[in-house]
């Protein structure tokens, strides 16, 4: 039986439509690959509350649960185990983005994204975000 892993992740949309990627830091499964914030959920822990989480030790940012919307998700299989990833959009945050982890970050239009190499599970979510873009 191969083993259900769920993560959070969240498109942080800027004033000029511009989507925040963040490079994996060296040393972490699929470094050097730009993915969306967020990560794993605690056990017993609640999508939003854990992206809230997330976003608060990634990147320095406050988030209300009621700026967090639902677009699409993620499902995906890797060799070890599946994602199930569901992507929230966040156009509203307190504090500035700052790159807590080491990690390389990047304002990036949409119709950009495919220009930066992806883990596997997030390819499928581009199309939704430019969608709504442009």
């Amino acid at each position: 039986m191969i083993k259900l892993t769920l993560v959070v992740a969240c498109a942080l949309i800027d004033a000029d439509n511009r989507v925040l990627i963040a490079q994996r830091p060296e040393g972490k499964t699929l470094a050097g690959l730009w993915e969306f914030p967020g990560g794993k959920l605690e056990p017993g822990e609640r999508p939003e509350p854990a992206l809230i989480r997330e976003l608060a030790e990634e990147l320095g940012i406050t988030v209300q649960e009621s700026c967090l919307a639902p677009l699409t998700f993620a499902s995906h299989s890797y060799d070890s185990f599946h994602l199930l990833m569901p992507l929230y959009i966040c156009r509203k945050w307190d504090g500035m983005v700052t790159p807590r982890e080491g990690q390389q970050l990047a304002w990036v239009r949409a119709n950009k994204l495919r220009d930066y190499p992806m883990p596997p599970a997030d390819v499928p979510l581009i199309a939704h975000l430019t969608d709504l873009l442009l």
